[in-house]
């Protein structure tokens, strides 16, 4: 096997970054618009590849687990609304969301790898 190892330039840091940075702006915007998590989501599918191997993909997994886990407890919020702890359920995932934006921003922003 000739595997060859790619070492990603500095101009390729400073790219993925820029676009971890817009997808946690992304997300947070989301809950004001509702549907910025979309596009989010739809970037890190995009450019995930690019990251690979990078500390920036850690940042990209963070992010797609937080955007897959965060719809899956909205619906789960969102479908037990009728028996009352919906409200209860949806409270947690906004905060978790909140704590996973904030956290994987911090990170990105001191330039270190989200725990994976």
């Amino acid at each position: 096997m000739n595997e060859e190892i790619i070492i990603p330039q500095e101009d390729q840091i400073k790219s993925l970054k820029t676009i971890t940075q817009i997808v946690y702006v992304l997300y947070a915007l989301s809950y004001f618009t509702g549907v910025t998590a979309i596009a989010g989501i739809i970037i890190n599918y995009i450019k995930r590849e690019d990251a690979a191997g990078t500390w920036l993909e850690s940042h990209f997994i963070w992010q797609i687990r937080t955007f897959w886990y965060g719809l899956l407890w909205a619906a789960i919020g969102w479908a037990t609304l009728i028996i009352l702890i919906g409200f209860v359920v949806l409270f947690a995932s906004f905060c978790w969301m909140l704590y996973r934006i904030i956290k994987g921003w911090l990170n990105l922003n001191d330039n270190k790898p989200m725990p994976v």
